[in-house]
């Protein structure tokens, strides 16, 4: 029987980029498809803190196992920013165009562009808390490259690479992908979960 996760976030592109990695005997739902509308706030000065305020609204809401995550983009030069604040970089409305340009006008010049992006996902499952982390090392672009992917995609160079994430395929982007380790992670625990 499929096990369903409810995923506290209304971001397809993260939902399908997740959905993606999960084994067969697991399907997700966002929270928007469970019912939950309302936008959840990201209060705390943490990654790890709003992802499980994230995932505790969803659980007291709909009673229902969920995960949530956040993550962000933390430069080195810039003292781990924009970080926390990555999808809000900007200012309000919330816009990549504008977060990217941004943070480009904040690096230039810089000869270090040293930067990490960090997942932290959290799992409520029967009521427990668990918390996974994934991160992928890289370095700004100095200018945007590439359709695909969302977020600072266009910008991120991981490791040992020469295109960024938006200029790679969902499979490609997936062999470094932050979210993909926090998940493996998530998976590797249901996985134990279910043959304990």
């Amino acid at each position: 029987m499929n096990t369903l996760l409810i995923f506290a976030s209304s971001n397809k592109h993260k939902a399908a980029e997740i959905e993606k990695m999960l084994p067969s005997d697991y399907y997700i739902q966002t929270m928007k498809d469970a019912g939950y509308t309302e936008d959840i706030s990201e209060p705390y000065a943490t990654l790890e803190e709003n992802s499980k305020h994230k995932a505790e609204t969803v659980f007291r809401t709909l009673g229902h196992n969920c995960f949530a995550e956040d993550t962000g983009l933390e430069t080195e030069v810039l003292d781990g920013a924009p970080g926390v604040r990555s999808a809000r970089y900007a200012g309000e409305p919330a816009n990549d165009a504008n977060n990217i340009s941004k943070l480009l006008q904040e690096l230039y010049g810089q000869l270090n562009r040293k930067a990490q992006f960090k997942t932290v996902l959290t799992l409520i499952l029967k009521g427990e808390t668990f918390q996974f982390t994934g991160i992928c090392k890289g370095v700004i672009a100095n200018s945007p490259s590439g359709e695909k992917g969302f977020g600072y995609d266009p910008v991120f160079i991981p490791e040992g690479e020469e295109k960024t994430f938006a200029e790679m395929t969902l499979d490609e982007k997936n062999l470094f992908s932050h979210r993909r380790k926090a998940v493996q992670q998530l998976i590797r625990f249901l996985q134990l979960r279910k043959a304990g």
